[in-house]
């Protein structure tokens, strides 16, 4: 069970991301994208609304890509997929800006993105990873009761071929766009283990991917990982922890070590079980300079049990809002760890009319102290590296776990 929760821990957001990236080409075609774009200022699906306005920038703009799409036509001898070239266009505009957390989503991304946020989407369930020193994608493990592990996959498992289609590390994130696919169709997928190629069919269905993971540890203290802030976390969060306290808890770890974040609100919803009524947990700031302070909603749930915030360099966005929350106002909170990844800006989504998506940058946040996040990040109280075995590898199970093992000390002090 500690190699399972040490592999979600490490590979579960590398395989996420691997799942939601996608080709970004560039440039071409001009009407059809002033179309598109005058769908994205209409649409009012959102709190917040994109208004067009006239300028020589966009007529110089739309001027270019006219000519960009005569000179293809007239040249290019390969076949042109309009659409294609729309969305390369439109990815390659946004991306000008320089900001990485601001990206035009097309409408299949915007599935994806939308289906990974529901902690749900349909596959064989398997977490997978691009093994770097031999180029073969590698089975890392599998979840609870999933098609995968029902099917015979093992952790350890070369994925060598997907329907008879063979496939290499680098291009995993292909070979998981066709292991994904419609509820109750098959997959054939062809393993290497033990030198031994072995052919396996594997039936898709829905997976609900689990974002929170606890224990009880030895002297009575509370372990509880949250690798994600994906829909329905803070509830989870919330009955794990009760149970975690009525089972006598006299300590609790908070593992936000490579989160890389998610719904803000998930985050503050987890800071309302332990802060005071009316605290404040978060500060934005947006274009306008003026600032907004979410508080606490509730009662607290969790009080006057010692609290130990487990972070590291991947430790982001809204894990960051969490940790900093608990450490500016839940007393007798240690941080432990390695500085977090400082991406201290939230996203809004836009829903766009063609099913498309425009993720924006709009706000900047700050700790209930007023601590800038942002490319700074936040410093633990007690930094500790992890130690490595006699291989080199980095030694991730609880009984070894450096950060983990610190954190216990300092619970049961």
């Amino acid at each position: 069970m500690e190699d399972k929760k040490s592999i979600r821990q490490n590979v579960y957001k590398i395989v996420m991301l691997v799942i939601l990236t996608a080709t970004i080409t560039f440039m071409i075609t001009t009407m059809v994208i002033y179309n598109k774009f005058s769908d994205v200022y209409s649409n009012k699906s959102s709190t917040s609304s994109i208004n067009a306005e006239n300028s020589s920038t966009e007529t110089a703009l739309v001027k270019t890509l006219e000519t960009f799409k005569m000179m293809l036509k007239q040249k290019y001898i390969g076949e042109i997929d309009e659409e294609k070239m729309i969305d390369g266009a439109i990815k390659g505009y946004v991306e000008g800006l320089g900001d990485p957390y601001t990206t035009y989503l097309t409408k299949e991304e915007m599935q994806e993105f939308i289906e990974e946020t529901n902690s749900e989407y349909v596959g064989i369930g398997v977490y997978l990873t691009n093994s770097k020193t031999d180029n073969t994608i590698l089975v890392v493990g599998t979840m609870k009761a999933a098609p995968a592990l029902e099917a015979g996959i093992q952790a350890g498992d070369v994925i060598e071929k997907v329907n008879d289609v063979a496939y290499t590390g680098d291009q995993l994130d292909d070979a998981i766009k066709i292991l994904k696919g419609e509820e109750g169709t098959d997959v054939k997928v062809t393993v290497l283990r033990d030198g031994k190629e072995i052919d396996l069919t594997v039936t898709r269905r829905k997976i609900t991917v689990e974002h929170v993971d606890s224990q009880m540890l030895e002297n009575n203290i509370a372990y509880i990982q949250v690798d994600s802030f994906d829909s329905g976390v803070a509830e989870d969060f919330k009955k794990q922890i009760i149970e975690l306290k009525n089972g006598g808890a006299k300590g609790i770890i908070i593992d936000l070590r490579s989160n890389g974040g998610g719904i803000v609100d998930e985050a503050t919803g987890i800071a309302d079980l332990f802060l005071k009524e009316n605290e404040t947990i978060l500060i934005t700031k947006g274009k306008d300079e003026k600032e907004e302070t979410t508080v606490s909603k509730n009662k607290p749930i969790i009080q006057d049990i010692p609290l130990v915030v487990l972070v590291n360099e991947g430790t982001a966005s809204a894990s960051e809002i969490l940790a900093g929350a608990l450490k500016d106002k839940y007393p007798n909170t240690t941080v432990v760890g390695k500085t977090t990844y400082g991406k201290g800006v939230i996203q809004t989504l836009y829903n766009l009319t063609d099913g498309s998506g425009l993720k924006i940058t709009t706000e900047e946040y700050f700790t209930p102290n007023h601590n800038k996040i942002n490319k700074e990040g936040i410093k633990p109280d007690v930094e500790v590296n992890l130690t490595k075995d006699a291989n080199g590898y980095y030694e991730t199970k609880i009984d070894k776990d450096a950060q983990i093992l610190k954190a216990k000390e300092i619970l049961t002090k």
